[in-house]
Parts: C-alpha cells; structure tokens; sequence
C-alpha cells in the first residue's frame, strides 16, 4: 500500500484535484508535504482569481525543497481552472487530443515466471514497459517475447555498466525493444556519452532529468526524457521542458509514479505533446480513489468533463 496526498482547491463552487504519491527515496511523506502546503497557505488564498501558471509562481521559491507538493498544488490549480474556463485543460492550452501516443503497461522485476504470469494478466496492450536491471536480463526479455508481439520498452533502472549498455541494446533491438530508459547511473555522464555513439537503440532519461535545468544538460547524452510531474513540480514546469526539449531535437515522454486517476488525469492533458507516454499508474492499482481519465489497453479516454476531468469518489 502506498499512500498518497490529494490536494483540493475549491471557490466554493468548483473543486480542482491534485496528487502527489509519497517516495521514501525522494523523502516525501505525507507529513512533509501537508507541512510544506500548509507553508503557502496564505499565498494560495490571496490569489483573486485561479491562474495556474501565476499560482506556481508565487509558490515555487517556498516549496523548492518539496516538489511533489508542489506538483499537487499546480495540478489542482489545473484542475480548477478548467473547471472554472467550462473546457479540458488541453483545450484551453489550444492542444488536439485526437492523436495521442499508446500508453505503456509496466512489468516489475521478479522471478522469470511471475513475470511472464504479469504479462498474461493483461493482455492486448501495444507497448509494455520492462524493469530490468539483473544478471539475466536477456533471458527475461527472451522469455517474455514467446508471450506477445507488442512493442517493449526496457527501463534497466541505473543497472548496467556501459560494454553491458551497448551489448544489451544490440540483442534487445532484435527482440523488438523501442528504446533504453537510463541503463546507466546518472552521475555516469561519461559513461552515457559513450553509449549514446554505439548504442542501437534510442536512450531515454530517467533519473538523469528530474529539474527543467536537467533538459539541456541531457542534450547530447539522450535522445529524449522521460519527465515526472512530482519531480520537477507539476504540468507548469513540464510545459517548458517539453518546449526545451523539442528546441534541442529530443523525444519527449512523461512517466507516473503509481498515481490514481488524479495524477494520471493530469498526465492526460499533456498527451498531444508527447512521443511516449508511462500512465499506467491507475490501472496497477487494487483500488482507485477517483473518476476521470481512463486507460484501456494503453488507449487513454478522456471523461465528458472540464479541467482534469477529476472527481473524487472516496476520502
């Protein structure tokens, strides 16, 4: 089970949501980022009129050190800003939902079988998104191949070593694999630039790209980033480094965190912009919280609603 902080913002007619789960390893507890919202407070309720773009602003020096409440808080102002506007929130940003990137399904690492029984569970998705990151990585891909012909991606997790990168990526273009996502340390910049020259397939970053300022510095490492909203503080900030990142020739993908339908909502408005997208998040969990955006079979459906298209259905 893993808890998660749902933000609210309401005018007292209209209410936006946000999400942000918990992290151990980023340090986010739900007690750390209802202190930290609480420490903006007064700035939220001093806005006149909901600007999501103004409220991120005024916040974002304060809740610096807390990016996924941060990122709460800015999809909420999403949220209730659609709301308010009577349009999606893709809408108002002038973005066409009627083409958007397949979502990938994830398969955690475990034993070989349980893997391939994950695979089985949920079948008839185009793109699945592979943990690996073990001494039998090869075989495991090998293994889940005889099960599907849907497109792989493979998040190796920081696990190899650059001969291992560029080894793997040979065998695994073979078995259909679309892209590497951070196979390398991120402090293993020369390493990465290495692998980027003999690579045959595309490299995604992951932990190497968490800021906006981690965008240009993954310039001529990657051929692309993989962008959390928890991370770098919501849909605000990932607007600009979708921009950068298609200024500088890069793919563009947003992953999730294992967020409910709230956080995966928020994803959604994003979708035209995007080469790839990990919104998965929902559909792993045992039991949702809300209605909204629904992913089936790696097809995102939109709800007949404004803003995020949020409503909740538990406390």
């Amino acid at each position: 089970m893993q808890p998660t902080l749902i933000v609210e913002l309401s005018d007292g007619v209209h209410s936006g949501y946000g999400e942000a789960t918990t992290n151990t390893y980023y340090g986010m507890t739900l007690e750390r980022m209802r202190n930290a919202l609480e420490s903006v407070r007064s700035l939220v309720e001093a806005q006149d009129q909901i600007d999501p773009q103004q409220l991120w602003s005024a916040t974002a020096e304060s809740l610096r050190d807390c990016p996924f409440a941060l990122c709460a808080l800015d999809q909420a102002a999403h949220d209730l800003w659609g709301k308010q506007q009577g349009q999606p929130v893709y809408q108002l940003w002038g973005l066409d939902n009627s083409r958007t990137p397949p979502s990938n399904y994830t398969i955690g690492i475990d034993e070989i079988d349980v893997m391939v029984a994950k695979l089985k569970e949920v079948p008839d998705w185009p793109v699945y998104k592979i943990k690996l990151g073990t001494s039998h990585d090869l075989e495991i891909i090998r293994a889940l191949r005889q099960h599907t012909d849907a497109t792989f991606r493979v998040d190796a997790n920081c696990g190899w070593d650059v001969s291992e990168a560029i080894e793997n990526s040979h065998a695994l273009k073979e078995l259909n694999v679309e892209f590497l996502e951070q196979p390398l340390p991120a402090e293993n910049r020369d390493g990465q630039k290495e692998l980027l020259r003999h690579s045959a397939l595309p490299l995604i970053a992951d932990e190497s790209c968490i800021h906006e300022s981690d965008v240009a510095a993954c310039h001529g490492y990657f051929d692309g980033v993989n962008i959390k909203l928890v991370k770098c503080g919501g849909l605000t900030p990932a607007r600009r480094m979708i921009d950068t990142a298609r200024e500088l020739g890069m793919k563009v993908m947003v992953g999730c965190m294992t967020e409910s339908t709230v956080g995966i909502s928020a994803i959604a408005q994003l979708l035209p912009l995007l080469d790839y997208v990990d919104m998965d998040g929902a559909a792993l969990l045992a039991a949702d919280i809300a209605t909204g955006v629904v992913v089936e079979r790696g097809v995102c459906r939109y709800p007949q609603a404004n803003g995020s298209g949020v409503q909740l259905t538990s406390s």
